[in-house]
């Protein structure tokens, strides 16, 4: 009988996951990371490590260890947020966890405790075909997290099962109903773990003492309309919230951090006919041999949109869009796909704009 650790959060997918590998005859083992807690909570474990995981454990008859990987959290995960804001790019917290905390932490713990295998609750699948192991997208298209496993290797996916994958958040939902998991009762949070009260701009202002301050809010021609909070409130695209009645739609489309100024401009402005990325992984290819027509996702909730992708001499890719795209961010992940499978994914350090606007500091990255 093969051994299986089960990274649980209480969720209804982790939940299912764990019932489903016990209905197949693995022995399974519970495991629940304790990331982050803060002093407002009434538990020491957040949303995404919640004390529920427990009772769902107890009903599954499953053996189940909390693990306190807080320090790790902090130092690969948060520190880098901050510094992130601080340099005026708007970073992707979830997707840096998976990468240098979550998996790395979680399959070091199924070699100590004597698992064969890993398994979480993510909408995605994995395929093997002549000793290669590739990352494919979820079954279920509103809820596949692919995007957010871009950074996963050869030897990890080897020893990972994502049992929900194949199926549709709907099915995922019936199953554990019909199974009476508590987990179905549950609620799914899409607020960051580690942000008290989901309240991201008390948070900000709270960590960035100093750097977070009012200034103006220019138009690209630099003309003074209006004042804004502190520049890392505000993100590329955004259009609530900005105090600015112009006549017009008027978007966030950079940022001028050597004189505290917000820049905003019309639709056009927001458009870019690709980007640079960073600190690039391919999930099976050793590097890019040559240029090729793949499909790019720049943010989780976006669409998948056809572009060519091609490595530069120092190991960042540029992307070029087949149409303009809006809102391409530095900071995001871009995430490169052909067909089903995820090639690998990278950091946006900038977008190649149509309007030249200040979009972050320039050449200062923070490094994963």
């Amino acid at each position: 009988m093969k051994r299986v650790l089960v990274g649980m959060s209480g969720g209804v997918d982790s939940s299912v996951t764990a019932f489903l590998l016990k209905r197949q005859g693995y022995d399974v083992i519970g495991v629940t990371l304790n990331l982050w807690s803060y002093e407002a909570r009434q538990e020491p474990y957040n949303e995404c490590c919640s004390l529920e995981v427990r009772a769902v454990a107890e009903q599954l008859g499953i053996e189940h260890r909390f693990v306190d990987a807080g320090h790790e959290f902090y130092e690969r995960v948060i520190r880098a947020f901050l510094e992130e804001h601080r340099l005026g790019q708007t970073p992707s917290p979830c997707g840096r966890c998976n990468r240098l905390v979550r998996f790395p932490v979680m399959l070091e713990l199924a070699e100590r405790w004597g698992c064969d295998l890993l398994a979480t609750g993510h909408h995605a699948r994995i395929e093997e075909r002549d000793g290669i192991y590739y990352l494919l997208t979820g079954r279920d298209p509103l809820k596949d997290q692919s995007y957010f496993l871009y950074g996963l290797n050869q030897d990890q996916l080897k020893k990972i099962l994502f049992p929900v994958g194949h199926l549709l958040k709907s099915d995922v939902w019936k199953i554990a109903q019909e199974n009476r998991l508590v987990s179905a009762r549950k609620p799914e949070s899409m607020d960051l773990c580690f942000i008290p009260n989901g309240d991201y701009r008390a948070y900000l202002k709270e960590k960035l003492d100093g750097v977070v301050r009012p200034g103006e809010i220019v138009d690209t021609q630099g003309r003074v309309v209006g004042r804004h909070e502190g520049l890392p409130f505000y993100t590329i695209g955004q259009r609530k919230g900005l105090g600015i009645a112009l006549g017009e739609r008027f978007y966030v489309v950079g940022f001028d951090y050597e004189k505290n100024r917000l820049i905003v401009g019309d639709e056009s402005a927001l458009l870019s006919e690709g980007l640079i990325a960073r600190d690039v992984h391919w999930v099976y290819l050793r590097e890019l041999q040559r240029a090729r027509e793949i499909e790019v996702k720049v943010r989780y909730r976006s669409p998948r949109v056809l572009a060519t992708l091609e490595t530069l001499d120092d190991g960042r890719v540029c992307v070029r869009f087949a149409q303009p795209q809006r809102a391409v961010t530095p900071g995001q992940i871009a995430v490169f796909y052909e067909g089903e499978r995820v090639l690998g994914g990278g950091i946006i350090e900038r977008a190649l704009r149509q309007t030249d606007v200040p979009q972050t500091v320039v050449g200062e990255t923070v490094p994963l």
